[in-house]
């Protein structure tokens, strides 16, 4: 399984969590378990291969901190989504986005370009290409105006 394809199974875990009253680690006691893997991965080609425990403790990383800081992260969403209630924006895109900005914030390991661009092309995976679009212009607003510049990823205007 491929960092991609873990950071698409905690998109949906932080989905789910938007319809659920249990907490990202009871969520994770349920989902992240062998037997679910292979009931839905008959099914579900993503969930064909259960995750390796480096994998795991990606996802886990992940759905718990879009559970610990959502409030911080749709409050970031809900500033750069300009013009638009939060209320009535795509959960799919919320979702993803929650997991984008989780990564820009807390997992420095991962570079915000990266971060963005996994974004983007999950988005395009499930929703429009007018979805990826708004999910790439709030994600690049975010990092531009939260985020200091990244020496080592150093932003295209930057560079001369």
């Amino acid at each position: 399984m491929t960092r991609t394809a873990a950071r698409e199974i905690a998109v949906h875990f932080a989905f789910e969590l938007g319809f659920t009253n249990q907490t990202a680690q009871e969520l994770l006691d349920q989902a992240l378990t062998r037997s679910t893997f292979e009931q839905i991965g008959e099914e579900e080609p993503l969930y064909a291969e259960y995750p390796n425990e480096a994998q795991r403790t990606y996802i886990c990383t992940l759905v718990k901190g879009v559970y610990e800081h959502s409030p911080e992260l749709d409050d970031c969403i809900a500033k750069y989504a300009i013009g638009w209630n939060f209320s009535r924006l795509n959960r799919v895109a919320i979702a993803i986005m929650r997991v984008a900005m989780y990564e820009i914030l807390y997992m420095q390991d991962i570079p915000n370009a990266a971060a963005i661009n996994e974004a983007v092309a999950l988005t395009k995976h499930y929703e429009t290409d007018e979805v990826a679009s708004f999910v790439n212009g709030i994600l690049g607003s975010f990092v531009r105006n939260e985020c200091p510049p990244d020496p080592v990823h150093p932003r295209p205007e930057a560079q001369n």
